[in-house]
């Protein structure tokens, strides 16, 4: 194994784990719909008690996506994590939010009351998405960030890489493109989180409900990820020189990285397909109840090819707008070749993991 084979593994890797945090992002949408899918508080606690039994799995997989990026990628944790800390930090406390939800508003006694805590889960459900969405824009569209790995030895302030503005990443939510996307993600939760209500909670009234309400998502979401795919294809974007590492802005690069990469362009073909086809059968036919599967899996092979897309293929994932050579590529950014090979090792019991995930997934949904 080259080291050249272990960092695209890698990015294999933690793309796969961002793909399938997306689509456990159903989690959040369906909790965005706790008052208007459940009317009544039974209905409600239906909807809640679906979700309670999965939110540990998103939680699991957000924290496991991120570690996986500190141990493969830590120059990238640092950038992002340590500079652009005030939007990380608000969709971790969104997630705070849902686990003090779950985990109080029954209790008798709370002071908030249980409404408030229904509330949590609202603002967790579209606040989440919405920033996780406008910071995986961010690997298309630049942040502002310099990278000056000279300042190790600078003792007396040794620190690598730093924001170029006090926003400390709250300026990625001035740039309507992330909100564009931000906003696709939202809604493309709340589709998933309806489908998956449909196929877990048997309520004729909030399954017919949650039928309409998916129409509702659906239409906004494919206006703004549409809009948001097509500028990316024809954008300008950040390509590598491999011979000198160098940076420099390639016209419609992202569309040559799906030309030149055309499995990827079949596996989004494919995913959108599954998408519209579990969500298409779920508005039309009423007896249908199990468009999550489809819907989920042809989100996993989206997100994965646009991940995949953003750093492969002489491509910088974390462009600098400020400091074009301080770009992040899966080459500058990484950890030593002895790290990447250990860490593969372990991460063949990854399988196994999936496979104890599936296994918790059917047992609780026994409960």
């Amino acid at each position: 194994m080259s080291y050249a084979f272990l960092q695209q593994y890698w990015w294999f890797i933690v793309s796969l784990l961002g793909a399938l945090l997306v689509f456990m992002l159903f989690v959040q949408g369906a909790n965005s719909f706790v008052f208007s899918l459940g009317r009544t508080e039974e209905g409600q606690r239906k909807v809640i008690e679906s979700t309670g039994r999965k939110w540990e799995i998103t939680f699991t997989t957000l924290v496991t996506f991120g570690g996986a990026f500190f141990a493969s990628f830590p120059l990238f944790y640092s950038t992002s994590f340590g500079g652009a800390y005030w939007l990380w930090m608000i969709i971790l406390f969104s997630f705070v939010l849902q686990a003090v939800s779950y985990e109080f508003q029954h209790r008798k006694g709370n002071l908030l009351g249980t409404r408030t805590y229904r509330w949590f889960l609202v603002l967790n459900g579209i606040v989440g998405p919405l920033l996780l969405g406008g910071a995986v824009a961010t690997f298309f569209n630049g942040s502002n960030f310099i990278v000056e790995k000279a300042s190790l030895t600078n003792l007396g302030a040794p620190v690598i890489s730093s924001w170029a503005n006090a926003s400390a990443g709250l300026d990625a939510l001035l740039d309507p493109w992330n909100l564009i996307f931000g906003l696709a993600v939202m809604f493309l939760a709340r589709m998933l989180g309806i489908l998956y209500i449909i196929n877990n909670v048997p309520d004729e009234d909030i399954r017919s409900r949650g039928s309409v309400r998916l129409v509702g998502c659906t239409v906004p979401f494919l206006v703004l990820f549409l809009a948001f795919f097509v500028r990316t294809l024809l954008k300008d974007g950040y390509a590598v020189d491999p011979a000198t590492g160098a940076v420099f802005m390639e016209p419609m690069k992202y569309l040559h990285n799906y030309l030149r990469l055309w499995p990827l362009t079949l596996m989004t073909v494919v995913g959108v397909a599954l998408l519209l086809y579990g969500v298409l059968r779920t508005i039309l036919s009423s007896s249908y109840v199990k468009g999550i599967w489809p819907a989920g899996i042809g989100v996993v092979l989206v997100v994965l090819s646009l991940f995949l897309v953003a750093g492969l293929a002489d491509t910088a994932y974390y462009p600098s707008n400020v400091s074009l050579q301080s770009s992040l590529t899966i080459t500058n950014s990484c950890s030593s070749e002895f790290t990447l090979r250990t860490m593969f090792y372990v991460s063949l019991l990854v399988p196994f993991v999936f496979g104890y995930i599936a296994y918790v997934w059917r047992v609780m949904d026994r409960k």
